[in-house]
């Protein structure tokens, strides 16, 4: 009998390539690959809250702030009091960051025509629809617990 496949594991290294992947492609803009996914969330949803950012990104509430912080920082976001709870903030993205949306397309989209270059239609397809389908079963899994 053969060696078991772990899809954890492969999934696990095409996170870590990806994660480093983005780091080198984000540097020259003072970002890293873990502001990627918050900021690509702003830019098609702009003036939310970081408790909202969290929940949609299944990001704890410390990793969201510190994210957040660092694009404050670098000047790609600003955070407002929320005019209907003074303790909340609001998150906007900056001139700044509209102007890197069609970087961050373009880093996605070579990313992912990279990943599948040698795949046919359907096979680009199936993996997507695969892939789509281990999420949803996996938020199942975790909202079960």
């Amino acid at each position: 009998m053969g060696k078991t496949q772990s899809i954890g594991r492969w999934i696990s290294v095409l996170y870590r390539y990806g994660q480093s992947y983005l780091d080198k492609k984000l540097h020259p803009y003072n970002l890293s690959s873990g502001q990627f996914i918050f900021l690509v969330v702003l830019l098609e949803k702009d003036g939310v809250s970081q408790e909202f950012l969290a929940k949609r990104l299944n990001i704890d509430k410390a990793t969201t702030a510190r994210a957040i912080k660092k694009m404050e920082q670098a000047g790609y976001v600003v955070r407002k009091v929320d005019p209907e709870d003074k303790r909340a903030r609001i998150i906007y993205v900056t001139d700044k960051a509209l102007r890197l949306k069609p970087v961050l397309k373009n880093i996605s989209e070579e990313w992912t025509g990279r990943l599948t270059e040698d795949f046919t239609v359907q096979e680009r397809e199936i993996i997507f629809q695969l892939l789509q389908k281990m999420s949803r079963n996996a938020a199942l899994l975790v909202k079960a617990d």
